[in-house]
């Protein structure tokens, strides 16, 4: 019940505030405003559920620390993107055919940060975190990976493949880096750098989905196993490889910490759920 009652009402303000973000249709200014208005409600709105439903402060949304955990899970997404990229490039599978847009950017930010934000929340903070507190850490990495590739299936240019590596590459590994960190601001850092560098820096589709020219304009060609295809660089094994190695990396760590919830624990010591790093 818990589960549902958060759930309901993180969907409820992300649905508003991405209709909100939409209905402005990319106009920089208000599409950046509405875009960090969204992004605050919907941290706003976890506090304020889970201190109704659970009567403690999120420790995970803890406001020490989240500049450094913002910082570095920006730099791990602009990194990991940047690598992809490159790879992508190397065999011909990219091009810049100049510099692109100037103001998409701008709105980009906006955009980006809500959904970032938004999903994050939803799916490591609320059903990530409470599925883990009764399942362990396995199971829900497995659950709520997979969940969250099958959310990008209406996205334009999705298939099965898409998918799959959406959960695999994004779904496990942003998982990954709450279990070892224990704060959601690394994962909504990651999140954010992912898609901005994707779209707002080198031009490309983000999730299947079109946006305004970056400020490069970019495009990927090729075998969609390589490029990503219509659907973006996300669809391409680089991108899986890299989240996947990520992902290991995360889960190294957050056994080394000792932050991870075995499945014989989960049901006798919830608390371990909430642990920050």
């Amino acid at each position: 019940m818990r589960l549902l009652k958060q759930l309901v009402v993180v969907v409820v303000v992300a649905a508003a505030g991405g209709a909100g973000v939409n209905g402005v249709v990319w106009n920089p200014a208000l599409t950046l405003v509405l875009g960090a208005a969204a992004a605050l409600v919907s941290l706003y709105t976890y506090r304020w559920v889970v201190r109704r439903t659970e009567r403690r402060e999120p420790a995970e949304l803890a406001l020490k620390g989240a500049a450094g955990g913002l910082t570095r899970g920006m730099l791990i997404g602009f990194a990991m993107f940047g690598a992809v990229i490159v790879n992508i490039a190397f065999l011909g599978h990219y091009r810049i055919d100049g510099f692109g847009s100037a103001s998409g950017p701008v709105a980009l930010l906006g955009f980006m940060a809500a959904a970032a934000v938004s999903e994050e929340v939803m799916f490591r903070g609320v059903l990530f975190r409470i599925i883990e507190e009764r399942t362990g850490t396995w199971a829900a990495l497995a659950l709520t990976g997979l969940a969250f590739g099958l959310m990008h299936l209406p996205n334009p240019n999705a298939d099965l493949w898409s998918a799959l590596a959406i959960a695999i590459e994004a779904g496990g590994m942003l998982a990954a880096a709450y279990v070892a960190t224990r704060t959601l601001w690394v994962p909504i850092g990651l999140h954010f750098a992912w898609n901005f560098a994707g779209a707002g820096i080198f031009g490309t589709d983000v999730s299947g989905k079109d946006a305004p020219d970056g400020l490069l304009d970019g495009a990927t060609s090729g075998p969609t196993l390589l490029s990503g295809g219509e659907f973006g660089p996300e669809a391409s094994l680089y991108a899986v490889g890299a989240g996947a190695a990520l992902t290991i990396v995360f889960l190294w760590l957050a056994r080394r910490r000792g932050t991870i919830v075995r499945r014989n624990r989960a049901s006798r010591t919830p608390a371990a759920a909430t642990l920050a790093q």
